[in-house]
């Protein structure tokens, strides 16, 4: 049996629909498109202009420009006086007033200690040099190290004399850091490389980042520079293909006279190259070529080994008298 209103529908089963639509004006139109729009006014996740429908009915005066927008907005809201406080602010405190809770103080109490009558009698009677001693045995260095009491003890007859100062505190004298390295070193190589007459001394001490290759064309200059007298590259991590670099730098070289290489990362093969260098080298007066090692001269070299002995390699001529054995300090 079927319900009246189902008896109604069935009457709009046959009819069509293109027939209709072709009947509608264009108003009718878009009224039936916005009724059928599906739109979602609450999902974030939708454009403004897809959560409500069209209802612009008048045509853009010109393109949109964001940027040109916001500057507006920023002037507009710069050029827009704040309005005045209708409720101006009288200082009048509302509320509790916080008032912190006072701490009470601690006070400590010094326990009194009670010894022997036999030490307190010896104690009392003790002179300062007594005294003295005493706190030796118990290890009390920094009465054995007072100078005040040293001057004067020796300046009484024996030795003995009273002290008036027991303990006194030394100013601590503040140790600076050492300020950078201002050697700037490409223009170094660039004057080595071209001879100049000013330069005579190079110091590249403590300057970490020079790379390897940089310090080899250092050596290639110092083979035709005939003005640089003093060279020095402590603490550059200079390693073994640097002391050969410098090795080679010394067969040529006729002008240096002081080289100063320092580094941990120069095992035994450089040391040897450094000093059979120095055989070939006639020059008369060295100063010093100075290598610190890690390891110990002479022993083998092996990987990772860790030696914490630092070895001091010192060649010196007198004259041209020749080679003299390397000493170690």
């Amino acid at each position: 049996m079927a319900l009246p209103f189902q008896k109604e529908l069935e009457k709009y089963k046959n009819i069509d629909e293109d027939e209709l639509l072709g009947k509608l004006s264009e108003e009718e139109l878009k009224q039936l498109e916005n009724v059928l729009d599906d739109l979602d006014p609450e999902s974030a996740l939708l454009p403004a202009g897809f959560r409500q429908k069209d209802q612009t009915q008048k045509a853009a005066t010109g393109p949109f420009d964001r940027e040109h927008l916001l500057m507006y907005l920023e002037k507009e809201a710069l050029e827009q006086k704040d309005r005045e406080d209708f409720v101006p602010f009288t200082g009048e405190k509302k509320g509790r007033v916080f008032i912190p809770k006072e701490k009470p103080v601690e006070t400590r109490k010094e326990e009194k200690v009670t010894l022997d009558p036999e030490l307190e009698e010896a104690l009392a009677s003790a002179s300062d040099t007594e005294l003295y001693d005493l706190a030796a045995v118990l290890g009390v260095h920094n009465l054995l190290n007072n100078p005040k009491f040293d001057e004067e003890t020796t300046g009484t007859k024996g030795g003995k004399g009273p002290v008036r100062n027991v303990v006194k505190g030394e100013k601590v004298k503040p140790v600076f850091e050492e300020p950078p390295n201002p050697t700037n070193v490409e223009v170094s190589l660039q004057q080595m490389k071209a001879n100049d007459p000013s330069l005579q001394e190079v110091n590249l001490n403590n300057i970490k980042n020079i790379p390897i290759p940089t310090l080899k064309e250092f050596a290639k200059a110092l083979e035709t520079n005939t003005h640089v007298k003093k060279f020095s590259l402590a603490a550059t991590r200079s390693n073994d293909p640097v002391a050969i670099a410098f090795a080679d730098m010394l067969k040529v070289n006729k002008t240096l006279k002081s080289l100063n290489i320092e580094s941990n990362f120069i095992t035994g093969g450089g040391i040897l190259a450094l000093v059979e260098a120095l055989k070939e080298n006639d020059t008369g007066v060295w100063e010093s070529v100075l290598i610190i090692k890690q390891c110990i001269v002479g022993q083998p070299e092996t990987e990772g080994a860790s030696c914490p002995l630092a070895r001091l390699v010192r060649h010196q001529r007198w004259g041209g008298q020749g080679l003299v054995q390397p000493s170690s300090s």
